[in-house]
């Protein structure tokens, strides 16, 4: 048997940082932890090939060639016996594997260790078109590349991601980016004067720069008032829900490793109306945060920002009694709006978050924005030959890699049952979501749940408690899972 590759790969992460553990302590947590054995599972991911199930036929493209769409395109692969398969992704040198760059905003890694040269993880025999889908036309089963190159299919599936729409926060206007690529346009606003995102991948560079910035400014501040240092959640659905916490939670960490922590008050001010919305979940972080002195808002929107004199405006929002409905018998709620500046010395944006205009404006995403699919079977409500997954798909939560692990493999055999005139779909998806929310420099909760909104913990340990083998799960071996195997179709 080969050498397992995902191993191999825990072990190189694992040398990055002997200051936390070394190699032959890896292997000894490795041999006797559980978790390593789900890691390990199977000990071959990515050295053995795989018999295919289904000789089906037909053209499939995949637009996004992301963690999703390339996922997708492996598995396919994997699954059908000459399978033709197209991806269409914008021709990027490399891309990030984007949990990690909260890593990189609290100085644990390095920019290089989220990068990914794309064309190495692109499947044998899969056809790359590398360019941008403009328009969709599924009345007649093509899509437009670059405004030219009309390419046919039997069967679509879209994995296009999503935009930051920083734009939507007045004094950042114009600013749109796609989630983990760099932006010159966007760093013109952000990245700098206390003013931070690790949304994108040198915005997560910077906001390291940013917190050791704090840090040195509370190490010289001699003033009675405190610091302060603002976090925002936006009004949309964003990727990855836990990170404007994250961020939160590691700022705190290294201002206590410096002793300062004192000196800075850190609030988080959200849309919604709580910290997170899974009850067991929540009534955890509230304990963590009183613990950490954290201060809160809920209904709290960002609204508009000015970088240079860096105060942040919020729109804070409540219902109330409007006039008296005599058909409803009930009165009219009223929303009603009061709008605060915050002045801080450092800020971490979530920008609100979009489908892309090509997506949402299309017939695919119906106009409304999110593809419409049917929540459990990921296809299409309306033209059956469409897929959807990742970023861009319109489901009730989970925004996040570990949901994505989920949902290729659903649609992929759903897909494939399609494709071989079933009737009925076999697979489910069931919700599930994986936030590993990281608490500090050294804990992580690992909140996983699904549309039951209850904890569904795959490990027999308390999900609500911070722990250190979570914190190795989510630095050592999360990023080998993916990389060797699920953009391998195999994990």
């Amino acid at each position: 048997m080969k050498k397992n590759k995902i191993l191999e790969e825990i072990l190189n992460e694992v040398d990055k940082h002997p200051e936390i553990m070394s190699r032959r302590e890896a292997l000894k947590y490795l041999t006797m932890s559980p978790l390593a054995a789900s890691v390990l599972a199977s000990a071959t991911v990515g050295t053995t090939a795989v018999s295919a199930s289904s000789n089906v036929k037909g053209k499939i493209v995949i637009v996004g060639g992301g963690l999703a769409g390339m996922s997708t395109a492996a598995l396919i692969n994997n699954t059908i016996s000459n399978a033709d398969i197209t991806v269409i992704e914008p021709d990027q040198y490399s891309v990030s594997y984007q949990p990690g760059q909260t890593l990189v905003a609290a100085g644990v890694w390095d920019k290089e260790d989220i990068m990914y040269k794309r064309d190495d993880f692109v499947p044998s025999g899969v056809k790359l078109i590398k360019g941008s889908v403009t328009a969709f036309d599924p009345d007649n089963n093509k899509v437009t590349v670059d405004g030219k190159e009309e390419v046919s299919y039997d069967q679509l599936i879209v994995a296009a991601g999503l935009m930051l729409n920083y734009g939507g926060i007045k004094g950042l206007e114009g600013v749109i980016t796609s989630s983990g690529a760099d932006n010159a346009v966007v760093r013109q606003k952000i990245g700098k004067n206390g003013t931070h995102s690790i949304y994108f991948r040198d915005g997560a560079v910077d906001t390291w720069k940013g917190i050791q910035e704090l840090v040195a400014q509370a190490k010289a501040h001699k003033g009675p008032e405190k610091l302060q240092a603002l976090y925002s959640m936006p009004a949309t659905a964003i990727k990855c829900g836990g990170a404007p916490m994250k961020i939160m939670y590691l700022t705190h960490a290294h201002l206590a490793k410096a002793g300062v922590a004192d000196k800075v008050e850190l609030t988080f001010n959200t849309n919604g109306g709580a910290l997170f919305g899974i009850p067991e979940y929540n009534a955890a972080i509230v304990k963590q945060f009183e613990k950490r002195g954290f201060k809160w808002n809920f209904a709290h929107n960002l609204v508009e920002i000015d970088t240079a004199a860096k105060v942040a405006t919020f729109d804070k929002f409540w219902k109330e009694k409007g006039e008296f409905d005599e058909a409803l018998d009930e009165y009219v709620m009223v929303t009603k709006h009061e709008y605060k500046p915050y002045k801080y010395d450092f800020i971490h944006v979530t920008p609100p978050m979009k489908a892309p205009d090509e997506v949402a404006k299309s017939a695919i995403g119906s106009g409304q924005g999110w593809v419409p699919v049917e929540k459990e079977t990921l296809q299409h409500v309306k033209y059956k030959n469409v897929w959807s997954l990742g970023d861009v798909a319109a489901l009730p939560m989970g925004k996040t890699g570990g949901s994505a692990r989920k949902e290729y493999r659903v649609l992929v055999e759903n897909l494939v049952a399609s494709m071989e005139g079933k009737t009925t779909l076999p697979s489910k998806f069931g919700g599930y979501t994986v936030c590993p929310l990281i608490t500090g420099l050294g804990t992580v909760m690992l909140a996983e749940f699904d549309w039951s909104k209850k904890p569904t913990p795959s490990f027999p340990l308390d999900p609500t408690q911070e722990r250190w083998i979570w914190w190795l799960l989510k630095v050592y071996a999360l990023k080998p899972m993916t990389m060797y195997g699920m953009l391998a179709g195999k994990a």
